[in-house]
């Protein structure tokens, strides 16, 4: 059977590869993906970009990209299509090399993908342009206080990439072997694409908040901050009123003379009352997962740890950019001046992370203006640990393997894969969008048991959440025994257990009630179009040209915002309506069932009470039996008084040493007997007299008093087997007592 693998978008096998279109378990049609030549390695992951043009397969040292429209060949189900090699001159052919820890692709772009390597480098390729060399390297070397300022003394494990929040869409959170999170700012793939609205609301955050402070720190920092939006996005220095242009694309951008700074590592802030619990609530053992999640108005970042513990923080303040000034980059720049390849090295501030330890949580009446100017000083940002999830997993020698999965709908949720099962964490308490739970802890609640948590190796080799248009959550993953499981998560109501038994391979599902969803934006009602001041209207009259055309343009507005809005209701009413047939024709046939239980139960109902009463009978003579049983004599046996219990052990004694002692000694007498007695009759024999001569004739060789002795002896013999023989007769007496 083929290696299960795990893949982002849908799930797979191994070579060949099964492209599913349909999530049902049973009979389900199946394209056959295969590479056009074999690629020589294990695939342990594969990635499947937005638009589900491109197939990343990853390997423990390997890199090769799948075309899926470009197909060599058909033969039925079977494609064999295009494959392409990645950085083949970077990773080595061996398995002694540099190791692929994780490889993603750019949630904002279909061609961008990033490689975190075990050689501390994060690489963004760009399949559009070259496969080998990447399009930026950042070279980490992370400075972790109190610890050895060198980049081997901790490794990186893995990274996540921000979502839509100010400056987080242009950053990569970088997790260390020891917990350490560092942070590098701005990264931006060249020729994605970003929304115009957010790149303007922060060029005006900066602009507003930055330039206008009294510190030269805080205004040097904006300056570089705006030199580079800027430039990578010119099209906020050419403000047009057209608004067919929604996005704006990245140019290809980086300073000469600075380099990103890696950012980090980034403290825990809390309260001194609170200081000692933080300090004993750290993790121990080793990071082996990392997430990020924009919630709300936080940001989210949960650390797994070998030792079965999570870490949930939330960022204390904004990310903001920050530069190494003086240490320059390295740019590969074509003949028309255009830039192909980006490579820098990143350095830690070491007196950062000192001067964040010392901070502490403003009041409520300190000054806002401090805050922001705060935030522009160059400082990483802190974080706010909100809590520390136990999820009980077994002592193992090795660090447990767990994964972090993000909920696609619900972003204050997260699923965790380990060796006992899949968990379902939900954060109640976030400081900014819910500061009124503070006092709520997390709620797990178990999804999937596989009854065998002592193991510390996952029992998932793949695992996704696929999002519908109902609101529903289908989380789908493959077993270390190669069988697929959908469950189907429904509204916000928690999950019953699902029974996965990997022995027996029987699946037990409980199926959570079926809720409809309508989107909050169509029940919040349209966007109401900017109106003007009514003193701007009240100069213009009906009749005048300005009144015509400025009513003509209003009419338009309103026309295509509400016009939209219900193009909007129709069309999600449209597809509601034949969810709630499905569901309606789902709840009557289970009607149907439950009313012919009833009827079975119905049936049986006589059966039922016959054997009831059978019961009761069995039961009664049951009770008179052992009223019986109490009337026998070994029921009102009585204790053994203080002699009776020395008599007894003197008889398992006699029982268990001496009468053996005694059997022995009367067996080798009597072997002495026959021998003597066969010695004599010879003897006799051989003198030709007659024994009782022989007998005469031997007595004078005897003195008196060894006869006297002889006879004293045979008396002591006798006495003792008559006590023997009485000790017998008192043992089997008492023997046939005690079975009695």
């Amino acid at each position: 059977m083929p290696q299960p693998l795990c893949l982002h978008g849908l799930l797979d096998w191994s070579w060949p590869l099964q492209y599913s279109c349909s999530m049902h378990v049973g009979s389900i049609m199946e394209l056959l993906l295969t590479p056009e030549s074999d690629l020589g390695y294990m695939v342990t992951h594969i990635s499947l970009n937005t638009d589900g043009s491109s197939l990343l397969l990853v390997g423990s040292h390997n890199l090769n990209i799948m075309y899926v429209h470009e197909r060599i060949s058909e033969d039925g189900d079977t494609i064999i299509c295009r494959t392409a090699p990645i950085a083949s001159q970077i990773l080595p052919s061996d398995s002694d090399g540099i190791k692929v820890l994780q490889a993603s692709w750019h949630p904002f772009s279909n061609n961008h993908f990033a490689v975190l390597t075990s050689d501390a480098v994060f690489r963004l390729f760009d399949l559009s342009s070259d496969l080998e060399q990447p399009e930026q390297g950042f070279y980490l070397q992370p400075i972790v206080p109190g610890k050895c300022q060198n980049a081997s003394a901790i490794c990186p494990v893995g990274f996540s990439y921000g979502s839509d929040h100010l400056w987080d869409r242009f950053s990569v959170f970088i997790l260390f072997s020891d917990g350490s999170i560092f942070v590098l700012c701005p990264v931006v793939p060249f020729g994605s694409d970003y929304s115009k609205k957010h790149i303007q609301e922060i060029y005006e955050d900066v602009n507003a908040f930055g330039l206008k402070s009294s510190n030269p720190n805080v205004v040097t920092n904006s300056h570089l901050a705006i030199a580079w939006l800027e430039a990578t996005f010119p099209d906020l220095l050419h403000q047009s009123t057209d608004t067919s242009f929604l996005m704006s694309k990245a140019h290809a951008y980086a300073p000469l003379d600075d380099s990103l700074t890696l950012q980090g590592p980034l403290c825990t802030v809390c309260e001194e009352s609170n200081e000692s619990e933080s300090k004993s609530s750290s993790c121990e053992g080793k990071a082996v997962g990392f997430m990020y999640s924009s919630a709300g108005k936080d940001s989210v970042l949960v650390t797994a740890w070998g030792s079965g513990l999570l870490q949930v923080d939330a960022l204390a303040d904004e990310i903001q950019p920050r530069w190494n000034i003086g240490v320059p980059s390295r740019l590969n720049v074509d003949s028309h001046g255009q830039i192909n390849n980006v490579a820098m090295i990143c350095d830690s501030n070491s007196q950062d992370p000192l001067a964040l330890r010392s901070h502490r949580p403003s009041s409520t009446g300190s000054n806002v203006k401090s805050n922001i100017e705060a935030v522009w000083m160059g400082h990483s940002p802190p974080l706010l640990r909100l809590a520390i999830v136990d999820l009980a997993l077994p002592k193992t020698p090795n660090d447990n393997s767990l994964s972090l999965f993000a909920d696609p709908l619900v972003p204050e949720r997260f699923y965790c894969a380990h060796g006992g099962g899949l968990d379902m964490v939900t954060l109640h308490f976030l400081p900014f969008s819910y500061p009124e739970m503070s006092s709520t802890p997390p709620s797990v609640h178990p999804v999937l048991t596989t009854g065998n948590s002592e193991t510390s190796s996952p029992f998932l080799s793949g695992f996704v959440t696929i999002a519908d248009a109902y609101g529903h959550v289908q989380l789908a993953g493959i077993t270390c025994l190669g069988e697929c499981f959908v469950v189907e998560m429904k509204g916000w109501k928690e999950p019953a257990p699902l029974q996965l038994d990997l022995e027996s391979k029987i699946v037990k599902d409980v199926e959570p009630p079926a809720t409809g969803m309508i989107s909050k934006e169509l029940i919040a009602g349209p966007d109401p179009p900017i109106l003007p001041s009514s003193s701007s209207l009240k100069s213009l009259t009906p009749d005048s040209i300005e009144g015509k055309s400025t009513l003509h343009h209003y009419i338009k507005v309103f026309h295509e915002y509400y016009v939209e809005y219900g193009h909007k209701v129709f069309i999600e009413l449209k597809e509601h309506a034949d969810y709630l047939k499905t569901e309606m024709e789902d709840k009557q046939k289970r009607l149907e069932a439950v009313k012919k239980s009833l009827i079975s139960v119905e049936a049986k109902d006589g059966d039922i009470n016959k054997r009831i009463d059978r019961a009761f009978k069995v039961y009664e003579l049951l009770e008179k039996r052992i009223d019986s049983f109490k009337m026998l004599p070994a029921a009102n046996k009585k204790p053994l008084t203080q002699a009776e219990q020395e008599f007894k052990s003197q008889l398992d004694r006699f029982a268990d040493v001496e009468l053996d002692a005694l059997r022995s000694s009367i067996a080798a007498l009597s072997a002495r007997m026959k021998r003597f007695a066969q010695q004599s009759t010879g003897s006799a024999a051989s003198t030709g007299m007659v024994p009782w001569q022989a007998q005469r004739a031997g007595r004078s060789h005897i003195s008196e008093s060894q006869m006297s002795l002889l006879k004293s002896s045979l008396e002591k013999l006798s006495l003792l087997n008559e006590e023997n023989s009485l000790k017998l007769r008192l043992i089997d007496h008492e023997l046939k007592n005690q079975e009695r």
